[in-house]
């Protein structure tokens, strides 16, 4: 015998649709669940401050007391008397001391020996390569041409003597040719020496060599003693070793 049934009436044909829209609801539930958020309500005592009665306070009265200002000083006026000159007072006179047309110049010769002539001595420099008679080094002897080259010779001779090559330089490996200028001055004297070179520690050497000259005999130009401006080179150069 076979069970009658009703198609329409069956339960289990929409399952699977109910079974989703009850996840679904769930998931809703369970996210509003989670996300919901509860805060502590704290209790605040509100005190009020009730006054039936005004205390009044009574403040004391204050009083001050200036003192009363000092009396004005009396003023002395002292009386003017006027007093009439008696004695007679002479003025005196200044006289202009311009000179107008009819004033008359007078003439006065003045004499030879009334007039002083003042010498005044100029420091003449004269070039080496042209004066008369060179700075005579000590120890040099001879005419112009034997000094000029006796001089040379010791200059030579005073370089190698004095020269020392600045420690510093050395470790630096700094060299090069340095120029000294410097004078001979009237009296024999070295003086305003000057350097050029590619560096200062050896201008500074340089000039020192130079510094240690002796005083000569000046230069002469027509017999008179001037002053020789001088220049010499000075090779700085190391050696490989």
């Amino acid at each position: 015998m076979e069970a009658k049934k009703n198609p329409r009436a069956n339960v289990g044909r929409n399952s699977s649709l109910y079974f989703a829209v009850g996840l679904n609801v769930m998931l809703l539930i369970t996210y509003l669940g989670l996300e919901h958020k509860t805060y502590h309500a704290e209790s605040t005592k509100i005190d009020v401050l009730m006054l039936n009665e005004q205390i009044e306070e009574d403040i004391p009265i204050t009083t001050i007391e200036i003192p009363l200002p000092p009396p004005p000083k009396q003023v002395v006026t002292e009386a003017i008397a006027v007093v009439e000159d008696v004695e007679e007072i002479e003025e005196t006179v200044i006289e202009s001391t311009e000179i107008g047309q009819d004033d008359v110049i007078e003439e006065r010769v003045v004499g030879i020996e009334e007039v002083e002539v003042e010498e005044i001595e100029e420091d003449i420099e004269v070039p080496f390569a042209v004066i008369e008679f060179v700075p005579q080094f000590p120890g040099c002897t001879g005419d112009n041409a034997e000094l000029k080259a006796c001089f040379q010779r010791k200059m030579q001779e005073h370089l190698q003597k004095h020269f020392k090559y600045p420690e510093i330089a050395s470790e630096l490996n700094i060299q090069g040719r340095v120029f000294v200028f410097f004078l001979i001055d009237k009296n024999g004297k070295v003086s305003n020496i000057q350097s050029r070179g590619p560096d200062k520690i050896l201008e500074t050497e340089a000039e020192r060599i130079i510094s240690l000259l002796p005083t000569m005999e000046p230069g002469k130009q027509r017999n008179r003693p001037v002053g020789v401006p001088y220049s010499i080179p000075i090779n700085f150069k190391l050696q490989k070793q």
